[in-house]
């Protein structure tokens, strides 16, 4: 939808939730689902040179078979560079997120250690037992294995 104000700014809208609040006169710095709500806040990146290859241009071009080929070629670049700048954008944004993850886990454990505090207690006896079964599966296998290995040579030594 295209609404031209008086004094000829042109507003295009993508849907009409988003013609709604403009008709309701919300600033989009400060509606969470939209795009200028993100650049504001750092979600997204602002700046970056391949956006500049996304403007609209209203120069006709003629048609050139071997130009049309390397302009493809070079979307598909501009595009891997873009996913990988968003991809490390993300991770530097993530970073402080992390460290807070680790804080907050630190601060929910010691509020409930009570209830950890049993299972750190029996965490011997449970690692004695997890060593013991271990120990008798591995003399079962040798036990097995030597049973196997003996059989054949000594039917052959006698046959």
């Amino acid at each position: 939808m295209l609404f031209v104000r008086n004094d000829s700014k042109r507003f295009r809208f993508c849907r009409s939730k988003c013609h709604r609040n403009f008709n309701k006169k919300r600033n989009p710095r400060k509606v969470a689902w939209t795009k200028a709500y993100r650049r504001t806040r750092g979600k997204e990146m602002a700046v970056d040179s391949t956006f500049d290859f996304e403007k609209r241009r209203n120069r006709p071009v003629k048609y050139d078979r071997g130009l049309m080929g390397k302009t493809i070629v070079a979307m598909r670049r501009v595009e891997e560079i873009q996913q990988t700048r968003d991809a490390r954008f993300f991770e530097n944004r993530m970073q402080d997120a992390k460290a807070e993850k680790k804080k907050q886990a630190r601060v929910e454990i010691e509020k409930s250690i009570e209830l950890l505090a049993p299972a750190v207690a029996n965490r011997e006896e449970v690692m004695r037992n997890v060593i013991d079964s271990a120990k008798s599966r591995i003399a079962a296998r040798k036990k097995s294995s030597n049973k196997l290995t003996t059989t054949p040579n000594s039917a052959m030594v006698e046959g």
